[in-house]
């Protein structure tokens, strides 16, 4: 087993515990712009929100914005966006 910060060895060995976080690292918790979202259309499916913009998988509808995790779900999404938007 591999001794990373997150295998069970790497737990029970004060030496390879992560420090705390300092104070000015706080900035680093703050969204993104490509924070994962989940694909109203293919449910599950997780999206990179700026990969999504970059290639125009996604809709603006009332006041929010979906994105999607293939050109296939847009057309779906547009039939009918008060079913996928209650989805997601």
């Amino acid at each position: 087993m591999s001794s990373s910060c997150c295998s069970t060895n790497a737990r029970d060995n004060d030496q390879t515990r992560p420090a705390a976080m300092p104070p000015q690292a706080g900035h680093l918790l703050k969204p993104r712009s490509d924070d994962p979202a989940e694909c109203p259309v293919m449910t599950g499916r997780q999206v990179v929100k700026a990969d999504a913009e970059a290639t125009g998988l996604f809709r603006d509808y009332e006041g929010n914005r979906y994105w999607f995790c293939c050109a296939g779900c847009g057309p779906l999404f547009d039939s009918d966006p008060t079913r996928y938007a209650t989805l997601a």
